[in-house]
This record gives C-alpha cells, sequence and structure tokens, in this order.
C-alpha cells in the first residue's frame, strides 16, 4: 500500500469555503481533522465536521484536553458530536495552554473518562512526536502513548497516531521502528507539511520546534538566503516511501497540515499522484 492511499487533511473551522472549492480533488472517504482552536467556538468547528460529512469524506473534530473546563464542557462537546453525527471518530490532544483550563491535563486524562464510547465515539486518534516536544520529556512521551493506547483497548475503542509534522525521514523511521517494537501495531499517519511559503514553513518549524532551518534547508533544497517562493514535500515523500517497509513497520499513511491552505494541498496532491514517474518518484501512488 502506497504511504499517499487513503491519506488524510487538517482543516480549521474558518476552512469551509477552501473545503468546499478542494472537494472534487479529494478522493470520497478521506478522514479530514477538524481543529479545535482557542478562536473558533463550538458552533464553528461543528459547522465544519458537518459540512465535511456533507461532503462525503470522513471529519474527526479534535478535543483539546488542557482547553476543556471541565466535565460539563466535555459532554456538551461529545452531545453535540453526536447530535450531529460526527462523533465516531476523535483526535484527542493535550493542546497548546501552558496551564490546563479545568482538570485535564493531557489527552489520557480526556480518555480515561470513560466518556467517549458512551457518546458514539468507535475510534480515537493521539498524537505522536518522531522529534520530541519542546515541553515534555521523551520519556514521559512513551509512556504517554503507551497509556493511550491501553486505555483506549479496554474501552473497546480503536486507536491510530498522528505524529507532528516533520521535515526529516531518518527521524521519523526510527521513532516508527521505537512504536512497533513497544508493541504498538495501531495505524500510525505521519504528519507532513503541505506545500506552503517557505518563510511560513520556517516559521512553523520554530514555532512547534521541529527540526532545524538547516536540516528543512536540506531536505527541501531551498536557499536561506533566498526566501522567496513555496516548497512541497515531495522529497519528504519520497525519501519515506523508501525507508516504510509495510513487512516491518505496519500500516503507516500520511497526514497532510494544510500551512498552505486545504485547496492548495489537494491540488498539489492530485498533480503529485498523476504526474508520470521521475528518478526522485519512483513509486507510482494511488489513491482511493
Amino acid at each position: 500500500m502506497s504511504l499517499l492511499q487513503h491519506h488524510s487533511l487538517e482543516m480549521t473551522g474558518k476552512d469551509v469555503p477552501e473545503l468546499e472549492e478542494a472537494t472534487p480533488l479529494i478522493p470520497a472517504g478521506t478522514r479530514i481533522n477538524v481543529t479545535f482552536l482557542s478562536s473558533e467556538d463550538l458552533t464553528t468547528r461543528l459547522e465544519a465536521a458537518t459540512a465535511v460529512k456533507a461532503a462525503g469524506l470522513i471529519p474527526v473534530p479534535h478535543i483539546a484536553a488542557r482547553r476543556l473546563t471541565g466535565v460539563r464542557e466535555l459532554r456538551t462537546i461529545l452531545a453535540a458530536l453526536r447530535e450531529a453525527d460526527v462523533s465516531e471518530h476523535v483526535f484527542v490532544v493535550g493542546g497548546d495552554p501552558q496551564q490546563p483550563m479545568g482538570p485535564y491535563a493531557s489527552a489520557l486524562d480526556v480518555i480515561r473518562t470513560g466518556l467517549l464510547p458512551e457518546y458514539g465515539v468507535r475510534e480515537v486518534s493521539i498524537s505522536g512526536y518522531p522529534e520530541g516536544h519542546p515541553d515534555i520529556s521523551d520519556e514521559e512521551l512513551w509512556s504517554a502513548l503507551k497509556g493511550k493506547v491501553a486505555a483506549l483497548a479496554q474501552q473497546g475503542l480503536g486507536a491510530s497516531v498522528i505524529t507532528q509534522f516533520g521535515f526529516d525521514e531518518a527521524p521519523i523511521v526510527s521513532w516508527i521502528e521505537h512504536v512497533r517494537a513497544q508493541g504498538i501495531d495501531a495505524p500510525i499517519r505521519i504528519g507532513v507539511p503541505g506545500p506552503a511559503g517557505v518563510t511560513r514553513l520556517l516559521g512553523f518549524a520554530r514555532r512547534f520546534g521541529v527540526a532545524s532551518s538547516a536540516g528543512i534547508v536540506k531536505k527541501y533544497g531551498f536557499s536561506l538566503t533566498n526566501l522567496i517562493g513555496s516548497a512541497g514535500p515531495d522529497r519528504l515523500i519520497g525519501a519515506l516511501t523508501d525507508a516504510v517497509d509495510p513487512a516491518r513497520h505496519g500500516e503507516v499513511l500520511l497526514h497532510f497540515y494544510t500551512f498552505g491552505g486545504v485547496a492548495a494541498t489537494a491540488r498539489w496532491i492530485r498533480e503529485y499522484t498523476t504526474a508520470p514517474a521521475t528518478p526522485r518518484r519512483r513509486h507510482t501512488f494511488t489513491t482511493r
């Protein structure tokens, strides 16, 4: 199976017009994650999730643990997702605030409430960090990942792992191997940055503590002295395709962070998957 088969995308509540523009380019049944931004209310996120479903795609609403004020808000969100018929798949993440706004300091805290299956959730995506996290130790990250997978299994819920975006295949592949060595066989969606302006890509990398500017330059082939133009993940996808072995690494797919826009990312994927093979692109990718 190619890495691009059954890929997933990310959008915000404000991206519904872009989603409508991009829908003809996105294979039916593609998973679309709807982020949990502090600047967007529940109504906005619900409207986005229902737009995804109406387009024949699979909505995956985010739930940010550290932004929840308490069990009442968690129940309100879950009830609204169930009412809108978009609760089957969710992504539970810790979230950005340094101090939790309520009793949930982590995604695991939310999962352990046991409320998710009560509201129709069947599968939960959780975070993975191939290059670590600037504020969390590696030991804590691995403990949390194993804890979340175990807690989901105990509740009869499916699990998948979505990683933070990266630019270098080496730490990603090493991390996948370590995940499998821990006995975790859940599908892994490797986060890759969709096509975007070079300056924007570097800004997101610095913000999330991902890789180094020099490493990004090496993988993406542009110059730090010339930040005009845009870059796509061609090289990274090619390198990952060469390095990932399904027999060894299990089910590994791609998740696109749409920094340059949903429509631009969908268009790039369509062009990439239909372009003639080149020496760098030795594999033929097919989408669902």
